[in-house]
């Protein structure tokens, strides 16, 4: 007993200096960036061509061995000295761009700056491929991620969307702006539909003799509340809300992909990319990594993606934050035993 007791007073004080040592550097960093202009992100830029020529010179240099390898080297000087007399042709260019879509859309804040800047330079002869993955959130947030899609569209540049893992709901309505949507053949995709919920202890309050007032200017500022008592007539406004937003999703996804029955997808179902194939909601089931493979043969592709210049505590905050989630979804996981197959 004696010995736990020394262990928590030394982990107890050790804790303390880590956490001292933080609001240390955090208040420094905050005395340095006082009176500061915040300072603007970076747009950072990597062409993908020369990322897939280094993963296959490695493969070579471990299969190989000198002598073939030697060979080939001399080859490809060969090659390359036969094509360096040619007139070099311009190749077209593919813009990559990723969008990792949590409940609020974070990723429009960089998404919004990357098509400034392409289309500063793209023509109608290039491409965007948006890498996307995403199981939707708020309406409003979401709306704006594909009015910054829109963009490319009403510039006449081609955007081909790839999903290799979900776009479903407000990540669908991105997706269909995509001249091209092309999906991994396991792929959850669909969710044409819009959901809300919210507890009412309203009866839990009544039961404690505590009050809860509500009041409004407006006919309709709330119709369902958390602690107030709700009304039929106030679940009847909420329920056509929800249709009216339903409908222009509807409407939305119909303006971009005409091919499709929306009466039949638009139910809130997901489905499966082979099945999504032939409902018609994607065009053509492959890889996002085979796509760009493949495009790198022929044409120039580049990777872009605008990074926030963050200060040390906002840093700290999300590294803790991180840290939080993952062990928070680590052990939920463990909890429920979740299985998908």
């Amino acid at each position: 007993m004696d010995f736990l007791a020394e262990y928590a007073s030394f982990l107890a004080k050790t804790v303390t200096l880590v956490v001292a040592i933080l609001v240390v550097l955090i208040s420094f960093a905050a005395l340095r960036s006082k009176g500061r202009r915040k300072s603007a992100g970076q747009l950072q830029v990597s062409k993908l061509n020369d990322f897939y020529k280094g993963l296959r010179e490695r493969l070579e240099s471990s299969l190989l061995d000198k002598d073939q390898l030697k060979a080939l080297r001399k080859s490809e000087s060969k090659a390359e000295k036969k094509q360096g007399k040619k007139k070099p042709e311009a190749k077209p260019r593919v813009f990559v761009l990723d969008f990792d879509g949590d409940i609020k859309a974070s990723a429009t804040e960089s998404l919004r700056h990357e098509i400034t800047a392409l289309l500063s330079l793209a023509t109608p002869k290039d491409e965007v491929v948006l890498r996307l993955e995403s199981g939707g959130g708020m309406v409003h947030s979401y709306g704006l991620a594909s009015s910054q899609l829109a963009r490319i569209r009403q510039a006449g540049v081609p955007l081909t969307v790839c999903i290799d893992k979900v776009a479903a709901s407000g990540g669908y309505m991105m997706a269909c702006i995509g001249e091209k949507i092309i999906s991994a053949p396991f792929a959850i995709l669909g969710s044409i539909g819009v959901v809300a919920q919210l507890p009412n202890v309203n009866r839990l309050l009544k039961k404690h003799d505590i009050d809860f007032e509500v009041l409004t200017a407006g006919e309709y500022k709330r119709t369902l509340t958390v602690f107030g008592e709700n009304t039929e007539k106030g679940r009847e406004k909420f329920q056509e809300d929800l249709d009216i937003t339903h409908q222009l999703f509807k409407n939305f996804v119909s303006r971009y992909r005409p091919q499709l029955a929306i009466d039949e997808v638009a139910t809130g179902e997901v489905w499966l990319g082979v099945a999504a194939l032939d409902k018609q909601l994607v065009d053509e089931l492959q890889t996002s990594d085979e796509y760009l493979a493949t495009k790198a043969k022929t044409a120039e592709v580049f990777h872009l993606h605008y990074a926030e210049r963050k200060s040390l505590q906002e840093r700290v905050g999300l590294a803790a934050s991180g840290s939080v989630d993952r062990v928070l979804l680590t052990w939920w996981s463990r909890l429920t035993q979740q299985r998908f197959w």
